[in-house]
């Protein structure tokens, strides 16, 4: 995109440089290429110009609406007791990875049925 802008901006200060260059003394031709070399200039300007980089931060709640009771979470592969620590939510789904065996696997609820 830049090396596009870098090539009209050339082209555009070019035609500046022949409007300049074939003024009889006419006014609108040196309006219109001291313009048109402004607007070269300033397509040289924007290509270096870098975009601002915008940092967005997601923060994902669960809210539970019905009451829970706390049960003790243990390691599907070696039974180990599992804190808090060893659960996160990574892209949506709730993963479980197990400090004593290394294992991680997405936690999967059960029917309720």
């Amino acid at each position: 995109m830049k090396v596009v802008l870098y090539v009209l901006a050339a082209v555009v200060f070019l035609l500046g440089l022949v409007f300049l260059a074939g003024n009889q003394g006419e006014v609108l031709r040196i309006v219109v290429g001291v313009v048109l070399m402004a607007a070269s200039l300033a397509m040289v300007v924007a290509a270096r110009m870098r975009p601002q980089v915008v940092q967005r931060n997601i923060v994902q709640r669960i809210d539970i609406g019905c009451d829970v009771r706390l049960q003790e979470l243990a390691c599907t592969k070696c039974g180990a007791t599992l804190s808090k620590e060893a659960v996160s939510v990574q892209d949506g789904a709730v993963m479980v990875a197990c400090p004593y065996c290394q294992a991680s696997y997405q936690m999967e609820e059960a029917p309720k049925w």
